[in-house]
């Protein structure tokens, strides 16, 4: 991709005449990458490792203190012209290597300018910290000593053996989960519960630990080295962290991939264990902490580690993978050496990509998580800011100074006093002063289409469910379902054998005190009155049951359409008293209700958009016109169908203490419209679905700024 750097320097007699050489305890290792051969030297008293080409190689070896750097350069060239590095490129390495004190003097100051250079280390690693702000490390001892001793039992598991038992068990344990996936999806969700959170970083403690000592273990069991553990403060939670960096020295490749996937496989094993521990036990302790395990151990592995945007597990097995080391720095280098190159005029502005494919994955990598790393961060802050309104504030203001106006300084002073521009910092100034002006006018001025869509239900204009009014075991359907039925018409018909026992009991009951009250008129006419209010109570009894009998019959209270949802599996089934056998929708008129947000609810306050367009839940393609959208006002709380809420699978929130399902957790306001094809719309009564309002065109930056306001204000009060 780059061309090779020059032969000659004018920098050359800064570095010419100086006598150095590598120190002793560097270690160099051979390493394949994208198929070309490599050197790794490792500083194994700070852990640093750096990749240098064989060439480059070459000089350093023959770097001793009674030679000069430019008599070793010399016999290079003259051993080695095709290939010999220039001096441009022994000055940029000479240079790495010295700020990594990896370089040794004959001279009496080196120890001084070793402890300066030191010294300058450590401040670059405490403004690292600072601006990792979100992940700061703290070590606090070294595990080697363990680890080595307990390696001769562990270091079994890693072998074949292990992993044809690893598959196993989780083969197992994945087919366990999907026999109790109901009873899964039901737990998840108290995850986030007050009650629960206890358990839930118990199990994050647990699982994470775990999850560094299979680093540390595989990373010893191929060769390497692990003496730092300590305190990984994630988003401010403590969670263990160990220093298995010594893989990277590692020469094939698969052992660094197998120590970079090593805490998730672990991980994954945990939560197979979990998932047997959980399955076999009942409610309590031991099973909710099983459960909170699985959780941990399965979606964090999924969602955290195996993400190759985030410089965790994923992100150093992808820089394996595709044989890219560095791929966060080098990714911003070749970012900036494209800028430099095609919109500030230097030709010779070279990236670090050594083929057109590595730059491609460069500039991809490097512009993807950079936007992603953004939007995951403002995330954070938000949940952050919800709990600890100050601490996410404070965080806020950070983040504000790092992300905004380090940048802009930085861009400014390179503008302003980098050598590299040269003769071209006119050009660049003002392509970055256009680049900014032609974004803000964009973001400013250029009106582009604004719209937001909301859930609903669509709903006939008149309704009613219709209910049993008697007990019983349903017989046969009187009319068709789909049909259209008549007030009175009978619907149902239903059977309910106790009713005629008691019926037939009560009939007989009335017979014999009319027999009784005939035979006291001749024999004892004290006993008429208590006979007779006897038979009154008869009668009504009977009066009773003949209405019951008669509403096993169900009729239509309305005209309209006779809906059954589930007519097939309805004959044979016993209906309680109350219980829903069907629906009966008026067809002259259909609403779209839908549920707004309150934002989104202030746009359509000031004006309502004439028409809109509805999409219904599994009829993507199909699209339904909704007109005269009215807006009521008043915030609602009470959600026109269970549809829409979370316990039946839609999208709004509801409250859990809810138990059907219809209050919501958040106030909305209500807008309905009529649906242009009443005749169509009368089989899709209930259905749930999407309505998009389109609004007047707006230029982004004045609906972000309004977005932001709306968030302070609703979440914050501010």
């Amino acid at each position: 991709m780059s061309d090779a750097p020059a032969t000659f320097s004018e920098s050359w007699y800064r570095v010419a005449s100086q006598r150095l050489a590598l120190r002793p305890t560097v270690r160099a290792r051979r390493q394949l990458f994208r198929g070309e051969r490599w050197i790794v030297l490792e500083n194994p008293f700070t852990n640093q490792f750096f990749r240098v080409r064989p060439e480059i190689h070459e000089f350093l070896a023959r770097l001793r203190p009674d030679r000069t750097v430019e008599e070793v350069w010399k016999e290079c060239f003259e051993r080695f012209p095709a290939t010999a590095p220039g001096q441009e490129a022994v000055i940029q390495i000479l240079a790495q290597l010295y700020h990594s004190n990896l370089l040794q003097y004959p001279m009496a100051v080196d120890a001084s300018d070793l402890f300066r250079r030191f010294e300058k280390t450590r401040q670059r690693e405490i403004r690292s910290r600072l601006l990792n702000i979100m992940f700061a490390r703290f070590p606090l001892l070294d595990p080697d000593r363990f680890l080595v001793r307990t390696l001769p039992w562990v270091g079994r598991l890693i072998s074949p053996v292990g992993a044809f038992l690893w598959f196993l068990v989780v083969g197992w344990a994945l087919k366990v989960a999907v026999d109790h996936a109901p009873a899964l999806r039901d737990q998840a969700q108290s995850v986030i519960a007050p009650d629960n959170l206890f358990l839930l970083y118990a199990g994050l403690i647990l699982v994470k630990t775990l999850h560094e000592f299979g680093h540390a273990f595989f990373c010893r069991h191929f060769g390497g080295e692990v003496h730092v553990m300590g305190v990984l403060l994630m988003i401010f939670t403590p969670v263990p962290y160990m220093d298995a960096t010594s893989a990277w020295g590692f020469r094939e490749r698969h052992k660094r991939v197998l120590v970079g996937a090593a805490g998730m496989i672990v991980e994954l094993f945990i939560a197979a264990l979990a998932t047997f521990v959980w399955a076999g036990t009942g409610t309590g302790l031991v099973h909710n902490l099983a459960y909170n395990i699985m959780v941990v151990a399965s979606v964090s592995t999924l969602l955290f580690n195996l993400n190759p945007l985030l410089r965790f597990d994923g992100y150093y097995i992808l820089s394996d993978l595709i044989g890219i080391p560095n791929l966060t720095q080098r990714s911003m280098q070749q970012l900036r050496a494209l800028a430099e190159r095609h919109l500030f005029g230097l030709r010779k502005a070279k990236g670090p990509a050594l083929h057109r494919s590595e730059a491609i994955w460069l500039s991809v990598f490097g512009a993807v998580s950079g936007v992603y790393r953004i939007f995951l961060f403002a995330g954070i802050l938000l949940v952050i800011a919800d709990q600890f309104l100050l601490l996410g504030l404070i965080m806020a203001a950070i983040c504000a100074v790092v992300w905004i106006a380090t940048p802009i300084f930085r861009l400014a002073s390179y503008l302003g006093s980098s050598q590299a521009l040269g003769r071209h910092r006119p050009r660049a100034i003002a392509v970055t002063a256009a680049i900014a002006a032609v974004v803000l006018a964009f973001l400013q001025f250029i009106p582009f289409p604004s719209y937001f869509r909301a859930p609903g239900v669509v709903q006939s204009r008149r309704w009613m469910e219709l209910h049993s009014r008697a007990a019983g075991r349903v017989v046969r359907l009187l009319a068709q379902p789909g049909a259209a039925v008549q007030t009175g018409q009978p619907l149902v018909q239903m059977e309910n054998p106790e009713i005629q026992i008691q019926l037939a009991g009560a009939r007989a009951g009335l017979v014999e005190v009319e027999t009784r009250i005939r035979q006291a008129l001749h024999e004892s006419p004290a006993n008429l009155k208590p006979l007779e209010s006897l038979k009154g109570s008869m009668i009504k009894t009977i009066e009773r049951l003949e209405r019951e009998q008669a509403e096993l019959t169900v009729r239509a209270s309305q005209d309209g359409l006779w809906l059954v949802p589930e007519s097939e599996g309805l004959i044979g089934r016993w209906m309680a008293k109350g219980g829903i056998v069907g629906a009966l929708i008026d067809t002259n008129g259909f609403l779209f209700q839908a549920t707004i947000l309150q934002e989104d609810g202030d746009r359509l306050f000031v004006k309502p958009p004439a028409a809109a367009e509805v999409r219904l839940m599994g009829e993507a393609g199909r699209r339904i016109r909704v007109d005269g959208i009215r807006v009521i006002p008043g915030e609602q709380r009470q959600l026109p169908s269970a549809a829409l809420g979370w316990r039946a699978g839609g999208p709004v929130p509801t409250s859990a203490r809810d138990n059907e399902g219809r209050q919501a957790a958040e106030p909305f306001f209500e807008v309905n419209g009529k649906v242009s094809d009443p005749a169509g719309a009368a089989l899709l009564h209930g259905r749930a679905g999407w309505i998009r309002f389109d609004l007047p065109n707006e230029p982004l930056l004045h609906r972000w700024v309004r977005s932001l306001r709306q968030l302070l204000q609703t979440r914050y009060q501010v």
